[in-house]
C-alpha cells in the first residue's frame, strides 16, 4: 500500500471520526457554541491527509490528472478547506455534519475504484487561473447548495413546528440565510471568472466536449445572477431563494461532472 493510500484511508477514518463529535455536540445545551481545540484541529488534520493522497495523483510529471473520481475527490478537498476557513468567523462548521460523510465517500470511492488517466497537458498559467476558478466557484456553490437545504429545514421547521434533530445547533434562520447569500455572491463572482477566462483562454470552448459544458455553466451563470437581482430588487427569501440555488446548482453540476460521468465511467472514453 503506498503513502498516498494511507494517507486516504487515515483521512477517511478522521472525517468519521469527525461527523461523530459534530453530532455529539449538537445534542448539547451549548449546541451553537463554535468548536475549540481538539475538536478543530482534527478537520484540518483530516483535509491535510485528503491533500496528501491526492497531490501525486493529480500532479504528475505528465500532466495533471483530470480524471471523474479525482476531481470530485479534489472538489470535497476544497469544501471542506472552505467550510474550516468559514468557520472562524461565520457559523458553518455544523455544516460538516453532511459534508465530511460526503468527503469521505468521494475519497474512498478515488482509492478503491481504477481508472484510467485522463491527462490535461495544458498547464499554462491562464489554464491554471480557470481551472482554480472553476473549482472554487464549484465548491462554494456546493456549499451554498447544502445551506439552502438547511435554510429550507429550518424554515419548515418554523411553520410546522416540528422539532428535528441538530436543528437546535444551528444560528437563526435570519443568520443562515444571510450566509447563503454570502456564498452564492462568492460564487457568483468566481463563476463569472472562471466563464471570462475559459472564453479568453481556452482554445475552441465550443468543441465537442465542451459545448454543453460552456451552454450549461453559463446557463448556471443566469440562474445566480437571476437570484442575487431578485434578492435585491424584490426581496427574495426562504424557499424561493432555496430553490433558485438548488436549480442553478444543479445545472452547474451537470456542467461540471455530467460529461465526464458518461464519457469516463460510462463510455470508457477521454
Amino acid at each position: 500500500m503506498t503513502l498516498a493510500n494511507i494517507a486516504g484511508l487515515s483521512a477517511i477514518a478522521l472525517y468519521g471520526t469527525c461527523t461523530i463529535s459534530l453530532i455529539r455536540a449538537g445534542r448539547e445545551p451549548d449546541a451553537t457554541k463554535h468548536p475549540q481545540g481538539t475538536a478543530m484541529r482534527l478537520p484540518w488534520a483530516a483535509a491535510a491527509l485528503h491533500a496528501a493522497s491526492l497531490w501525486p495523483v493529480l500532479f504528475d510529471a505528465d500532466g495533471v490528472d483530470f480524471g471523474f473520481l479525482n476531481m470530485a475527490a479534489l472538489v470535497a478537498l476544497f469544501i471542506i478547506a472552505l467550510v474550516l476557513l468559514v468557520s472562524a468567523r461565520h457559523p458553518a462548521d455544523k455544516l460538516g455534519i453532511f459534508l465530511f460523510p460526503l468527503a469521505a465517500l468521494l475519497l474512498g470511492l478515488r482509492l478503491g475504484i481504477p481508472q484510467p488517466p485522463h491527462l490535461l497537458h495544458n498547464t499554462s498559467v491562464p489554464m491554471q487561473f480557470h481551472v482554480l476558478a472553476s473549482i472554487l466557484a464549484y465548491s462554494i456553490l456546493n456549499l451554498a447548495a447544502v445551506q439552502a437545504l438547511l435554510v429550507a429545514l429550518q424554515d419548515w421547521h418554523l411553520r410546522k413546528k416540528q422539532p428535528l434533530p441538530l436543528l437546535g445547533a444551528l444560528p437563526s434562520l435570519q443568520t443562515m440565510e444571510t450566509f447563503l447569500f454570502r456564498l452564492i455572491s462568492a460564487g457568483f463572482l468566481l463563476l463569472s471568472l472562471s466563464l471570462v477566462t475559459g472564453l479568453a483562454y481556452v482554445e475552441d470552448l465550443f468543441a465537442q466536449h465542451l459545448a454543453h459544458k460552456t451552454v450549461l455553466s453559463i446557463l448556471a451563470w443566469l440562474v445566480f445572477a437571476l437570484l442575487l437581482w431578485g434578492r435585491a430588487a424584490r426581496g427574495w427569501r426562504g424557499r424561493t431563494a432555496m430553490r433558485w440555488t438548488l436549480g442553478g446548482f444543479a445545472v452547474l453540476m451537470l456542467a461540471y461532472f455530467g460529461s465526464k460521468i458518461v464519457l469516463e465511467l460510462i463510455l470508457h472514453r477521454a
